[in-house]
């Protein structure tokens, strides 16, 4: 594609389009430059809203390869690439995933977090590479992320892993994007041009991070990673975490704290058996037995320890 293609694509594109009526916001005041951006901001949820249905296919379909065993992989370049990898990495420590259950690609690497790597976004090739060291199976999930739609990276990715027979989403800022048509689930959430005219990683980045958020924190509740709203998977590896566990413990339970305490020493740490030894009245062994052959889901083994 030639330089004047490529003004010419971008030119068409509602995330870049430029607002003639923003044009002397540098001379406005702070407060009024902030009012303006939370005004901003203010309608990307509702530009969420309008794509429930899709993520909600989206997940489910996700959640089901997961639950035999596939991963959930995101691909994506620049701001979308970090989001990505910043939710992946919060899985861990949020469900006690292992780390290379939910991945975030980003192209360039590790180094493209914190600096730009120059074409590594122009490059499906790389999208490519990158998935085949990951060893994509049909069991797994790639979403390719990017606000434009069109980042050859992003839809390197999907078309590849498409191609591998994986599940697949595109989510972009924009309509008719190439990077939804070419995923089996397409999420186009149009927020509009931004503030600062091709900023996306302002309410195009916000979007994002709403979806991204969604994707991953259903998934695990569809996968029993949850009991109600506590997080009963998390991973108590802090001293914050240790009393978060117990209060989780604590609130699923009613439990006093000798109780708790002696029940979370009992499981190691881990609330989802502490839960199942307190409400089962069974001890730490047994619980863990209970929840392995419920497949990790709280309910299905308090139903099954009461039967």
């Amino acid at each position: 594609m030639t330089s004047h293609d490529l003004r010419s694509q971008l030119a068409s594109l509602t995330t870049e389009a430029f607002r003639p009526e923003l044009a002397g916001i540098d001379q406005l005041p702070t407060l009024e430059i902030a009012r303006l951006m939370n005004g901003e901001d203010a309608g990307v949820p509702g530009a969420v809203a309008g794509q429930l249905p899709r993520i909600a296919a989206a997940v489910d379909a996700v959640a089901e390869r997961m639950a035999r065993g596939g991963r959930l992989v995101y691909a994506g370049a620049g701001t979308a690439g970090r989001l990505g990898v910043l939710d992946a990495s919060e899985c861990p420590p949020t469900f006690n995933t292992d780390p290379d259950q939910v991945v975030g690609l980003i192209a360039g690497g590790p180094a493209a977090m914190v600096t730009s790597v120059e074409g590594a976004e122009d490059s499906a090739e790389l999208a490519r590479r990158d998935l085949d060291a990951l060893k994509i199976t049909p069991d797994d999930s790639v979403v390719g992320v990017s606000a434009s739609g069109r980042t050859p990276y992003a839809v390197g990715a999907v078309e590849h892993a498409r191609a591998l027979g994986a599940l697949t989403v595109g989510l972009a800022c924009n309509e008719h994007s190439a990077l939804g048509a070419a995923a089996e689930h397409r999420i186009e959430v149009v927020v509009g041009p931004e503030l600062i005219t091709g900023s996306t990683r302002l309410k195009a980045g916000t979007a994002q991070k709403l979806v991204l958020n969604m994707l991953s924190t259903i998934t695990m509740i569809r996968l029993g990673k949850t009991y109600g709203n506590l997080m009963v998977d998390v991973r108590a590896s802090n001293a914050k975490l240790r009393a978060r566990s117990h209060r989780i413990v604590a609130l699923a339970t009613g439990a006093g704290d000798a109780e708790i305490d002696r029940a979370l020493t009992e499981t190691g740490g881990e609330v989802k058996p502490a839960i199942l030894a307190l409400l089962a009245g069974v001890d730490g062994p047994t619980a863990a037995r209970l929840l392995e052959e419920s497949g990790g889901r709280l309910r299905a083994a308090l139903s099954h320890a009461s039967g």
